[in-house]
């Protein structure tokens, strides 16, 4: 929905068409459906299957939905993140009949099959089909999409939900970030995660660099733009002195059904540094390399468990360059 294009797939091609944006602005929306009427003129294109995002708000899922029943057509709901795992296999020309990948999507949200917003994914895919793995060990989002626009409603999630926000006060007294946060409306959020109110539980790994990023007091307030936390992040971590090797730890929980990585040991890691006054940019750089680090070696692990040779990295967050080459190197 937010960086929306049209494929049509006709003889065995797929034609796009020119980038159209977010389906929330009304304009934007109504260039859609031109486009949509216009390729198919243009191509004199009469789909057989319409194929839209699993999650049943966006815009252009009730689309497809409605014309779906309108020409009695079948209609498949993809996956956000088998989708990006899929589109790294036809990027890369593998086989439609060859050997499954491990895939592994980083990024802001995706509605999952559970029902719940994934974006931390570790899945067994090949074209047909997956199958969930592992993930990022979830956190809530405080007022939803709210979370998404304020990156330290975040900060205080991950702490509340890895480290416990009564051990946070009480083991790092004095830190700025305690300080910042005590100035928030933390009652109310408190009594939200309780209750279960406008928190949705989300495995994003987008949403854990906004947690890092605001723990670290950028983009703390508001982001103006997407991606602008991870993007500040990113960039304070080159000013880092590359002889600093240090990587924050992440643990591997195998009890659940989905192994879990779980970033409470990179939280702890994180927070002594802070006390300890350890530059921001080597805060940065170490949780970069930590991250990489669990990534590759949690990948590496379930491909070697089932003797595939292939890893397939996708989602926004593999745009952080740092990461990527990190983590394919």
């Amino acid at each position: 929905e937010l960086k929306n294009t049209v494929c049509l797939l006709k003889d065995g091609q797929a034609i796009l068409s020119q980038h159209l944006g977010d389906l929330e602005d009304a304009r934007t929306a109504e260039e859609y459906d031109r486009t949509l009427a216009l390729y198919g003129r243009l191509f004199q294109h009469r789909p057989e299957v319409l194929a839209v995002d699993l999650h049943p708000d966006y815009r252009s899922t009730r689309a497809g939905r409605v014309r779906a029943r309108r020409d009695g057509l079948p209609l498949v709901e993809v996956q956000h993140h088998f989708a990006h795992i899929a589109s790294v296999l036809a990027d890369n020309a593998h086989p439609l009949d060859g050997s499954p990948v491990i895939g592994v999507a980083l990024d802001g949200l995706g509605l999952g099959d559970d029902g719940t917003l994934w974006g931390g994914e570790f899945l067994l895919a090949d074209y047909r089909g997956y199958r969930r793995l592992a993930h990022l060990k979830p956190a809530p989002l405080p007022g939803g999409a709210q979370a998404m626009r304020e990156p330290w409603r975040n900060t205080y999630a991950h702490l509340a939900t890895h480290v416990g926000w009564d051990n946070f006060a009480a083991g790092w007294v004095g830190l700025e970030l305690a300080e910042y946060l005590g100035h928030k409306p933390l009652r109310v959020l408190a009594k939200m995660l309780e209750r279960g109110i406008n928190v949705p539980p989300s495995s994003s790994c987008g949403r854990l660099f906004d947690a890092v990023a605001a723990a670290l007091g950028l983009a703390r307030e508001q982001v103006s733009y997407e991606g602008q936390a991870a993007i500040e992040l990113e960039t304070l971590a080159a000013q880092a002195a590359p002889q600093d090797d240090e990587a924050y730890p992440f643990a591997v929980d195998t009890r659940a059904p989905t192994m879990l990585l779980d970033p409470a040991p990179m939280w702890l890691a994180l927070l002594d540094d802070l006390r300890a006054g350890v530059e921001a940019p080597i805060v940065a750089a170490r949780f970069h390399a930590g991250l990489a680090a669990a990534v590759a070696g949690l990948a590496a692990r379930l491909a070697a468990e089932r003797d595939l040779g292939s890893v397939a990295l996708s989602g926004g967050v593999m745009q952080n360059r740092t990461l990527f080459e990190a983590v394919s190197g």
